[in-house]
């Protein structure tokens, strides 16, 4: 199955704006800064010397760090006719149309959650308010496609 034909089965897929644009600068500024800190640091005022293993160890130390602070673009919201796929920072979760009673912004939360059947429910990191304009259209896109899927108005 091709990549176009994997993103037609899905009728919205949402990421968060701010927070890919925020990581990918804060995961740039620690990967710079910790690598220039590994190199300029052969040598130090206080009289303590870094041998070359731990001039590396610091730049390792710093793009794992960075990686880290990447994996927070991870996060992503799929909805089609066979259900909505959640991917937070670490793992994806299917939830069938039968399984979801609705979504949710809860009062000072900083993203949305998908109301489960039984009073359970799965947060959005996708979903995220301070996205604005951008989040509130994912949200009545979302109510739209939940109606048009279950059968409930």
């Amino acid at each position: 199955m091709t990549v176009a034909e994997r993103s037609a089965q899905w009728d919205l897929d949402v990421r968060p704006r701010r927070a890919v644009r925020t990581s990918r600068i804060v995961a740039a500024v620690i990967a710079v800064l910790f690598t220039l800190a590994g190199v300029l640091s052969n040598h130090s005022a206080t009289g303590v010397n870094f041998r070359g293993s731990d001039q590396v160890a610091i730049i390792v130390f710093g793009w794992l760090l960075a990686g880290a602070v990447l994996l927070l673009t991870r996060p992503r919201v799929r909805v089609g006719a066979r259900g909505v796929i959640v991917r937070n920072v670490l793992g994806d979760s299917e939830f069938r149309w039968d399984d979801i009673r609705g979504i949710s912004v809860p009062d000072k939360k900083a993203w949305a959650r998908l109301e489960l059947v039984g009073d359970e429910y799965v947060p959005m990191m996708a979903l995220r308010v301070n996205d604005g304009e951008y989040a509130a259209t994912a949200l009545d896109r979302f109510r739209e496609l939940g109606a048009k899927y279950t059968g409930r108005e």
